[in-house]
C-alpha cells in the first residue's frame, strides 16, 4: 500500500488536466468525455447493478488463474466482498460508460469479467455493441452470467479459461476496445498485448487496467508506451490507455481524473 501511495504521489506530481493538453483528439476526449458532468440516466443502472451484489452474501469458490487477491488468500469468498474489493468502482464504471458511449465502440473484448460490473457499464455505453469478455474461474463465470440474464443483458457472450487459449481463436477478429483486466502479472500482459495486435485497426483502444498494481505492471506498461505500433498512450494512474492511430505522433499524456 505504501509503495502505491508513493506511486500516486509522483503520477499526481506529474500529470495535468486539459491545461495541459496540445493534441486536439486527446483535448476533445478529456473535455467532452473524461471529465463530462453530465448526469447520465444510466448511472442510477449502474448504480443500481452493483447495489444488486453488495447485498449478496452467496458463498463462492474462487479459482485464481492470475496474480490473485491482494485483499484475501481464502478461495471461499462472498459475492458482496468481491463486488466491493475487486469489482470496478462507480467512478470508473461512470468512466466505461461515457468511453463506450463516446466512441460508439461496436466489438469489445474484456480479459476479466469478474462481477461484470465493468461489462454492464460498456454495454450501457452502446446496448448494441456485441462484448465478448472471458473469465478464468468458472463459478464467478456461471454467475456473471446468470446476472446479465437477470438484468436481460443483451449482445455479451461469456467464455470461460485460461486467457492465453481463450483469446487465441479471436485473433481473426477486430475490436475496438480491449479492456485488459485479469492477470496483473508483467510478462501474461505483455504476451496478451502481443496476441491481440493484430486485432487492432486504426481506431481501436487497449485499456490496461491498475498499471501501477505492482512494479511488474509498471514495467510492462512502459514497454507497452514504446511499441512502434503505439502512438498516444495516456496514463490515468488506475488505467493505461493505448491508441494506435496513425495520423497522430507518438506522445504519452498522463492525467488526472
Amino acid at each position: 500500500m505504501r509503495k502505491l501511495i508513493i506511486a500516486y504521489i509522483k503520477f499526481w506530481l506529474r500529470s495535468t488536466n486539459q491545461h495541459g493538453v496540445q493534441s486536439p483528439f486527446v483535448y476533445s476526449l478529456v473535455t467532452k468525455c473524461f471529465y463530462s458532468k453530465k448526469k447520465h440516466n444510466a448511472y442510477s443502472k449502474l448504480k443500481n447493478y452493483k447495489k444488486t451484489l453488495l447485498q449478496n452474501q452467496q458463498t463462492i469458490e474462487v479459482t485464481d488463474l492470475g496474480a490473485g487477491s491482494q485483499t484475501t488468500k481464502s478461495n471461499t469468498r462472498i459475492i458482496s466482498k468481491i463486488a466491493k474489493n475487486v469489482g470496478t468502482t462507480n467512478h470508473r464504471a461512470k468512466l466505461f460508460y461515457r468511453l463506450v458511449n463516446y466512441f460508439q465502440f461496436q466489438n469489445i473484448l474484456e480479459l476479466g469479467t469478474s462481477m461484470g460490473i465493468a461489462t454492464h457499464a460498456m454495454h450501457l455505453g452502446n446496448p448494441n455493441a456485441q462484448i465478448t469478455t472471458i473469465e478464468g474461474c468458472p463459478n464467478i463465470s456461471a454467475f456473471t452470467k446468470q446476472s446479465f440474464k437477470n438484468f436481460n443483458l443483451k449482445n455479451i457472450k461469456v467464455l470461460t479459461g485460461d486467457f492465453k487459449k481463450v483469446i487465441e481463436p479471436l485473433t481473426e477478429n477486430k475490436y475496438n476496445l480491449i479492456y485488459f483486466d485479469g492477470n496483473h502479472q508483467k510478462e501474461a500482459t505483455l504476451n496478451y498485448f502481443e496476441t491481440l495486435l493484430p486485432t487492432a485497426t486504426n481506431d481501436s483502444v487497449f485499456i490496461f487496467d491498475d498499471i501501477y498494481w505492482s512494479k511488474q505492471m509498471t514495467e510492462a506498461w512502459e514497454i507497452i508506451k514504446q511499441h512502434p505500433q503505439v502512438t498516444v498512450t495516456i496514463d490515468t494512474f488506475f488505467w493505461g490507455i493505448v491508441f494506435f492511430r496513425k495520423e497522430q505522433a507518438k506522445e504519452h499524456f498522463t492525467i488526472r481524473l
